[in-house]
């Protein structure tokens, strides 16, 4: 990770930020009071300040301003001392002090517990407030709800059937992220792992019925012991918008498909650059690889200098890119859920070489219908695999495309879903029968 990612990360920057003017304006004020001999106070509005920072980050706001408006209390407290004795005014700076480091370590202890920050991200008043008046307005047959960062707006309702489609588990996400950032940003996203961890648990009591999007999830969901009633539903893919064409492919051309700005897809593109790119480029000088995606990183787009690659940044259509090359790449070892890419490339009859991670997420199997590595090694060995074969890219080309249509079609998802609605609404009756 750069430098620059790292400050523009946002489990970084308004807590940096936040900081550093504390950084310049505490001393400065510090300095003022240690003009007066009254170090006592300084101490005391430093620790007020803080307090208040980590007050405002439980409650959403910015963390600059409960730091001010901390301070600004205890320069009002200050003032009421103003006229009092010396040792009056030092007892009560040492009140405040003391006070400030209580609240810290009281915030700080049960920073697990609050809300993620990325349910806070996603709270909106206003949304909440129409939401209400809607299930105000008229009788509803079913609420369901993707995403747990919006479960939020409706976890109270009792009266209506709920489903929520967790899609992915996101604690597992953070708590992965964790292990590839650099401290202290993995205690940053150990923390949120922890909080979402804790809210999905909270999440799943209140809720009927809850999906995942792959059987992996669905397992992790499980394993959660929450006792709600559970299942899951793949993701489809449009196959006749993503289809195969009579259009000719580049046999020395290999893909990669994703935004740019989402960190699993920059770690993958970064180690599969200088682990895996230069032994095919040994082998092969000839290849070229695509990495084709929206809002590549300044981390990203270096990547275009190396010989052979190309970081094209957003593109109208990503399927000439897939369709003109021998295979598409997924190496992902952070991947949750489905990764649709690998979809969208077998659904156009594209042979694909993915992590096991990744695979996990695909109702389909190894070696039949696509290729999986996990070594610079495997990855090198299946790659070339393909290209050098047109009979094998052939093979896995068209049994790729069967399996989407098989198994990953949106008809055959929607009609399980249909089921897992039905089974909800009639277990929400059942519970209420004999609650009555």
């Amino acid at each position: 990770m750069s430098a620059l990612d790292m400050l523009l990360d946002p489990l970084f920057i308004q807590p940096f930020f936040t900081g550093l003017c504390f950084a310049v304006l505490l001393p400065l004020f510090g300095a003022y009071l240690r003009l007066r001999d009254e170090w006592l106070a300084a101490l005391a509005f430093a620790q007020t300040a803080a307090a208040g920072s980590l007050l405002a980050m439980l409650v959403g706001w910015p963390l600059m301003l409960g730091g001010m408006l901390a301070a600004a209390a205890a320069a009002a407290l200050k003032s009421l001392f103003e006229g009092a004795a010396r040792g009056v005014q030092g007892a009560a700076y040492a009140m405040l002090l003391v006070a400030g480091w209580a609240v810290s370590v009281l915030l700080v202890a049960n920073l697990p517990l609050v809300t993620p920050s990325s349910m806070g991200y996603f709270h909106c008043p206003d949304l909440a407030r129409k939401v209400s008046e809607l299930l105000a307005g008229k009788r509803w047959d079913l609420i369901f709800v993707h995403c747990s960062s919006v479960a939020q707006y409706v976890e109270h309702v009792t009266d209506v059937p709920k489903i929520l489609d967790f899609g992915d588990m996101d604690s597992q996400k953070w708590l992965e992220y964790a292990h590839y950032k650099p401290f202290p940003l993995s205690l940053g996203y150990t923390l949120e792992g922890t909080k979402m961890l804790w809210a999905e648990k909270r999440l799943a009591r209140r809720f009927d019925l809850c999906t995942a999007t792959t059987r992996a999830e669905w397992e992790t969901l499980q394993d959660y012991g929450t006792g709600a009633a559970t299942d899951w539903f793949p993701n489809g893919v449009d196959a006749d918008y993503f289809s195969p064409t009579d259009e000719p492919y580049d046999a020395d051309t290999i893909s990669f498909i994703g935004r740019m700005d989402y960190y699993p897809n920059q770690e993958c593109m970064a180690r599969f650059c200088k682990e895996v790119w230069p032994l095919l480029k040994s082998r092969r000088p000839q290849m070229k690889l695509l990495i084709v995606g929206a809002d590549p990183s300044p981390e990203m787009r270096a990547l275009g200098d190396l010989p052979g690659v190309t970081v094209t940044g957003s593109v109208p259509d990503v399927r000439p890119y897939i369709r003109s090359s021998a295979l598409m790449v997924a190496p992902l070892a952070i991947a949750r859920g489905t990764q649709n890419k690998i979809l969208e490339a077998m659904a156009m009859g594209v042979p694909v070489v993915t992590s096991s991670i990744a695979a996990g997420g695909v109702d389909a199997e190894a070696e039949k219908h696509f290729l999986v590595a996990d070594t610079p090694e495997a990855y090198a060995a299946a790659i070339a695999r393909i290209t050098s074969d047109p009979a094998e890219r052939h093979r896995l080309a068209e049994a790729g495309r069967a399996r989407m249509l098989s198994h990953h079609a949106w008809p055959a998802s929607m009609a399980r879903l249909d089921r897992i609605i039905g089974r909800c609404i009639t277990q929400f009756q059942e519970s209420k029968e004999k609650r009555t």
